[in-house]
């Protein structure tokens, strides 16, 4: 099980993976919104998405945990 990490400060601009979906290394799973830039938050390796911690609009923090992966 692997936690995904914010990179930045910022808002959930659109999730896009699901609780479920099969995601491989490297694939989108979020993208937040930072003083008007995207961040692509993507899979550090394949496997299934097991819990998203945000909602669309959410704020966060750096670190603040976004999804899990197992």
């Amino acid at each position: 099980m692997t936690e995904i990490l914010s990179p930045i400060t910022g808002s959930v601009w659109k999730i896009i993976a699901q609780v479920g979906t099969q995601v491989n290394e490297g694939d989108t799973v979020v993208i937040l919104e930072s003083m008007k830039m995207e961040i692509k938050v993507k899979s550090p390796h394949d496997g299934k998405v097991a819990e998203i911690k945000v909602k669309e609009g959410d704020s966060i923090l750096e670190d603040d945990i976004i999804a899990i992966v197992e």
